[in-house]
Order: C-alpha cells, then sequence, then structure tokens
C-alpha cells in the first residue's frame, strides 16, 4: 500500500499558499511541495491530495490518504463531491477546477482515506504543514489560475 501524506496552507485566506506530499511505499519516500502567490486554505489541502495520487506512477496499488482536511476527506467519504458533479453548475461549490482533476484522478487508483487531527504531534502530517507553510512563504510562487481567473472575472 502507498501512504500519502498531504497538508495545505495559506497565509491569510485567501492569501499566499502552499501544499505538502509526503509519498511512502516501503522504503521509499518522496516529498512534493509548491507554493502559490494567492489562493486559500483549501484549495491547498486538495491540490496536496491531487498532486500526490499524480505522482503514482504504479495506479493499480492501493493508497490510503492521510489528511487533516474534513473539507477534503468528507467530501470524498460522504460522496458530496459526485452529488456536485451532478448539478450543472457544480452546486455552486468552490474549487470545482480541482474536485474536477481530483476525479478525474482518483477514480484510476484505489483510494481511501484516513483523517486526522491536524497540530496533533502526527509526524508526517508535521512535515507536510512544514513544506506547505515554507512554500507559502518562499519564492518561486506559482499563480493559482483557476483561484486567480475566478476572481477576476
Amino acid at each position: 500500500m502507498i501512504l500519502l501524506f498531504t497538508d495545505g496552507s495559506s497565509r491569510g485566506n485567501p492569501g499566499p499558499g502552499g501544499y505538502g506530499t509526503i509519498l511512502r511505499y516501503g522504503t521509499y519516500e518522496k516529498e512534493l511541495t509548491q507554493g502559490f502567490r494567492r489562493t486559500t486554505n483549501n484549495r491547498m489541502e486538495l491540490l496536496a491530495v491531487i498532486v500526490g495520487l499524480e505522482a503514482i506512477t504504479r495506479p493499480a496499488l492501493p493508497v490510503l490518504v492521510v489528511s487533516d482536511s474534513k473539507y477534503v476527506v468528507d467530501a470524498v467519504e460522504k460522496r458530496w463531491v459526485y452529488n456536485w458533479l451532478k448539478k450543472p453548475d457544480f452546486g455552486k461549490k468552490a474549487n470545482e477546477d480541482l474536485w474536477r482533476r481530483f476525479v478525474r484522478v482518483y477514480e484510476t487508483r484505489q483510494v481511501s482515506f484516513q483523517w486526522i487531527k491536524g497540530h496533533a504531534g502526527h509526524a508526517e502530517n508535521e512535515r507536510c504543514d512544514v513544506l506547505a507553510v515554507q512554500s507559502a512563504l518562499g519564492t518561486g510562487q506559482l499563480v493559482d489560475e483557476g483561484y486567480e481567473l475566478l476572481m477576476n472575472s
């Protein structure tokens, strides 16, 4: 089983943001992180999961996503996202671009979720938080086009 630990951060909501992801399979471990100049916490929480799933090169292996984001875990586990997809206006829910990207990769994997309490001493969650915050505050930030297009329209 592949373990996928994730966290997202924004410094202000909206504000500069970033995500941190750890992929672990046996003794193999890889960290992924990126910052964005203006975004939201929920977008970064969701993007952390998406980027992690997209980075998996062996889609037949089961994946356990460990996240402190109720927003992401509940939307998937309670199947809210599939109800949103059925509506012509996506149920007027935020982050439609990322949810559609999530569903595309999610449906090609065997994914389960485990929610954990954030900032509670979980080593990998704490590391993902450090990565996310460093990326949010660092240089080389990208433009979160989905967010900025929506805000500028």
